[in-house]
């Protein structure tokens, strides 16, 4: 017999094997040896109450052979010589999940990035950090992975109707993720161990056959009589397909661009934009767990926020405890903030975006650049930032109750943030619409989360890539641009997904019609 059951544990019970099949007896009534095993399918935490508890939900086999969990292990076989060919514009999680779907059907993907592979991304990230130059085509947005590979490896994701998430995580298990990420209600990566995961997925699609083309950026799509033909690329070179997926990520500016000098119709898009706020993680694990000490059996405290303030929504986004905040510009003369954990999260400091919506009022001055007017609205911002930053990425920051009573701070508290920070007041960065709720909102989330408005914590601006300020229509059914046939708008960047997983169902939703075309 099989039996799914529900646990509430003490951390130190949950931390042992033993102790939950002997809690998983006594809440069946029978004895510890009649169960031959067990799987978790979720935990979580319940830190409502002083005391915290993990909540587990657990398979129990019960005087039967136990069987090891239920995974989908994906084949990829070797491609034939004339397999049909797909071209996928960017190696993020849209692209690289869409790749590997298309192997799985005998399609074979050529999957061009317009930055470098992870190794030397490392470098030209290191550089970026040390010297305040960035490299406009491999940073921590553009390069194998796109922006997930240095964005932490959240895995969590509201996007149930949306493909299915057991198959993305178990196809990230199979290619070295933790068996953990299956059953936490939050999984995590972690920065440190992503990269190795991306690599081992681009072996694999290059093992079977597949093509993968890093410093190749997409300079023009080619089409003909409203059907794509193919790409060319800044490197000179043209790769041809009736078939391509444009899975670029929320900040390839130059795509949009392209998409609008070609009459290829976009929209400008809302999006949300704020900055990144740094705790103690001692301060937050003090507040959520009710204990000024962590229990060393409990993770890292995270939180999530939001409130309404005069009509808008302001809210907490990609949350990093044990995190660090890193640059995440794209051009030069432009200053972006985000955030990532190792996967330990064992960094002293707690960061989050804290991000206000805006809209078409706000684009209203850039109106003249029609579907671009967020995206421009967005880089005026990301310029203020790094002009009052005074250069070489240095950020404009203010301790958190300074920002709300609009005063320049005359220290800043310790900061993850390598290249710097500069004290100014940003109500002159960022705009009022932004700034006014954001100041509200910050004492707001004091009354519901306990020494959460505090001196100790720094704002840092700009938090401004939260997701694509330009949607790129396609068709329900077909999930094509509605003028050009073969073009397949995908993930992030076009406005559908939002993060990892997200963004790998829609490389797979997208993947599914071309191989529908291709076998109907």
């Amino acid at each position: 017999m099989i039996q799914q059951i529900s646990l509430k544990l003490l951390p130190s019970q949950a931390a042992s094997d033993n102790t939950i099949l002997t809690q998983a007896a006594i809440a069946l009534g029978i004895k510890p040896s009649a169960i031959t095993g067990f799987h978790l399918l979720k935990r979580s935490i319940d830190a409502r109450s002083r005391q915290v508890y993990f909540m587990l939900t657990v398979k129990v086999f019960i005087d039967e052979p136990f069987v090891e969990r239920e995974r989908i292990i994906p084949v990829y076989d070797s491609l034939p010589a004339d397999a049909p060919t797909a071209v996928v514009i960017g190696a993020g999680p849209a692209g690289l999940f869409a790749a590997l779907r298309l192997i799985e059907s005998g399609i074979r993907p050529i999957v061009l990035e317009r930055g470098k592979d992870v190794r030397a991304r490392r470098r030209d990230l290191a550089v970026l950090n040390k010297t305040g130059i960035v490299h406009p085509d491999s940073n921590y947005c553009f390069g194998e992975g796109g922006a997930g590979t240095y964005s932490d490896g959240k895995l969590y994701t509201r996007s149930n109707k949306r493909g299915d998430i057991n198959r993305i995580l178990s196809i990230f298990v199979h290619f070295g993720a933790t068996e953990k990420i299956m059953y936490d209600a939050h999984p995590h990566i972690g920065t440190n161990k992503l990269p190795h995961i991306i690599i081992a997925m681009r072996e694999q699609i290059e093992n079977s056959g597949g093509e993968v083309h890093f410093e190749q950026k997409v300079s023009d799509i080619l089409i003909k009589n409203n059907q794509v033909t193919g790409v060319q690329t800044t490197a000179g070179q043209t790769f041809s397909s009736r078939q391509i997926i444009l899975a670029t990520g929320h900040s390839a500016r130059d795509i949009f661009r392209l998409l609008a000098q070609k009459d290829i119709l976009i929209h400008a898009k809302p999006f949300a934009l704020g900055v990144r706020i740094e705790h103690p993680q001692q301060l937050i694990d003090s507040a959520q767990y009710h204990n000024p000490v962590r229990n060393e059996l409990l993770p890292p405290a995270s939180y999530s926020l939001v409130e309404q303030v005069d009509g808008r929504g302001v809210f907490s986004f990609c949350m990093c405890p044990g995190g660090i905040i890193a640059p995440a510009a794209t051009d030069p003369g432009e200053l972006v903030v985000n955030g990532w954990s190792p996967s330990k999260r064992d960094n002293p400091y707690a960061n989050s975006g804290m991000v206000v919506t805006v809209d078409e009022s706000d684009f209203i001055p850039f109106a003249d650049k029609g579907p671009l007017s967020a995206m421009y609205y967005q880089q005026m911002v990301e310029r203020d930032s790094f002009n009052a930053g005074g250069g070489l990425f240095v950020a404009p920051a203010q301790r958190m109750t300074d920002f709300v009573n609009s005063k320049v701070s005359s220290s800043l508290p310790p900061c993850s943030y390598l290249p710097g920070l500069n004290s100014v007041n940003l109500r002159e960065v960022l705009p009022a619409s932004v700034h006014n709720r954001l100041a509200k909102a910050f004492k707001a989330f004091g009354n519901k989360m306990r020494g959460y408005y505090t001196e100790d914590a720094v704002v840092v601006a700009t938090e401004s890539r939260t997701s694509s300020p330009v949607r790129i229509p396609r068709n329900d059914d077909t999930l094509m641009h509605p003028q050009i046939n073969g073009l397949y708008p995908c993930g992030e960047g076009a406005g559908y997904a939002g993060g990892i997983v997200s963004a790998a169902m829609d490389g797979e939703r997208v993947a599914e019609m071309i191989i529908g075309f291709y076998t109907r």
